[in-house]
C-alpha cells in the first residue's frame, strides 16, 4: 500500500488532491500566460463595447462604432447599382427585340439575367433551368404561353394564375372526374387516346372511343390535332413533353382532378431592367423562339 511521503521544508504547497500517494503541487501559473489571459479579457470587453456583440430579443447590441456587415453589403450593392445605372436605364427602355442586336447590352443582360435567375427562379425551374415535375423546362422549345422574348417577358412580369396581377396568364382545365363531367371509363378511354398520340397506350382497344371523347371535350382547347393553343395556355399533347407526367396514372390524375400551377408576378419584386435581363437570359438558353 502506497504511503504519502512526509513533507520536507521548502516543499511547495499542494492542491490537497492525492492519487495513489501522489500529490499535486499548487504551483502558480506562468506570468506570461496570466498576462495573456488578462489581455484577452480586456480585449473581449473592449470589442463588445465597440462592435455588435451581445444578442438581444430582436437584435443585438450595435456597438458604439456603429459597424455593420449588412450596411457594408448595402453600400457595395448601392455602388454597383450606381455604376450600372446607365446601362440598366437603357435595358429598361429599348425595344425587347433589339436587345439581342446590341452586343454590349445583350452581354450585360445575359450576365445580369443569370444572377436574377439563380436568385429568384432556380428554386422552381432548377439551377440549370431544366425544370421538374410541375415546373416547366425552359431549355426546350415547348412553351405553354409562347417562347418569343415578348411572351417570356410578359409571363415573367405578370405570372400565371396568381392573385398579384390582374393581367396574369390564366387558364383552367375542367376537373372531368371530380366534377363528374366524364365517367371513369370515359377518362380511361381518353387517357389511352392521348397516350397513343406520342407513344404506346396502355389499352389499344380504348383508343378509338377515346378519340371521340377527346373531340367532344378536349379539342376546343388542345386543338383537333392536339398540338395545343398558346393563347389559352393549353399544352401540346402530341409530343412526348409532359409537365406533370405522361404515364397512365399521371394523365388519369390530370384529367380527373385537373392541374392548377401558379407562378408569381415578378413586377412587384424585380425592376423592369431585371425582368428584361432574366427574360433575355431565359430566351437564349436554347428554347427561346
Amino acid at each position: 500500500m502506497s504511503k504519502t511521503p512526509e513533507k520536507q521544508p521548502g516543499d511547495p504547497k499542494t492542491t490537497g488532491h492525492v492519487w495513489d500517494g501522489l500529490e499535486e503541487f499548487d504551483n502558480p501559473m506562468p506570468r506570461w500566460w496570466l498576462w495573456t489571459f488578462y489581455a484577452t479579457i480586456i480585449w473581449g470587453v473592449i470589442y463588445t463595447i465597440l462592435y455588435p456583440a451581445w444578442p438581444l430579443v430582436n437584435s443585438a447590441t450595435a456597438g458604439i462604432l456603429g459597424w455593420s456587415t449588412r450596411a457594408n453589403v448595402a453600400a457595395e450593392i448601392a455602388a454597383v447599382e450606381e455604376a450600372n445605372a446607365a446601362i440598366n436605364d437603357k435595358l429598361a427602355s429599348v425595344e425587347l427585340a433589339s436587345i439581342q442586336g446590341d452586343a454590349e447590352l445583350n452581354s450585360y443582360a445575359v450576365s445580369a439575367g443569370s444572377a436574377v435567375f439563380k436568385t429568384w427562379c432556380a428554386q422552381c425551374h432548377g439551377s440549370g433551368a431544366a425544370g421538374a415535375k410541375g415546373y416547366p423546362n425552359l431549355l426546350d422549345d415547348d412553351w405553354l404561353w409562347g417562347g418569343d422574348i415578348e411572351s417570356i417577358h410578359y409571363t415573367i412580369t405578370h405570372g400565371i394564375r396568381n392573385e398579384d396581377s390582374d393581367e396574369a396568364r390564366y387558364s383552367e382545365m375542367p376537373a372531368f372526374g371530380r366534377d363528374e363531367l366524364l365517367t371513369e371509363e370515359e377518362i380511361d378511354q381518353v387517357v389511352n387516346y392521348v397516350m397513343s398520340l406520342s407513344g404506346e397506350p396502355r389499352d389499344a382497344g380504348a383508343v378509338e372511343a377515346g378519340s371521340v371523347i377527346y373531340a367532344d371535350n378536349c379539342a376546343a382547347c388542345h386543338g383537333e390535332d392536339a398540338t395545343g393553343d398558346r393563347e389559352q395556355g393549353a399544352p401540346n399533347l402530341s409530343d412526348a413533353i409532359w409537365l406533370f407526367g405522361g404515364d397512365y396514372d399521371s394523365l388519369t390524375e390530370t384529367v380527373t382532378n385537373s392541374r392548377y400551377g401558379v407562378m408569381p408576378a415578378w413586377n412587384t419584386r424585380l425592376t423592369e431592367a431585371q425582368i428584361r435581363a432574366v427574360a433575355t437570359y431565359v430566351h437564349q438558353l436554347g428554347g427561346g423562339e
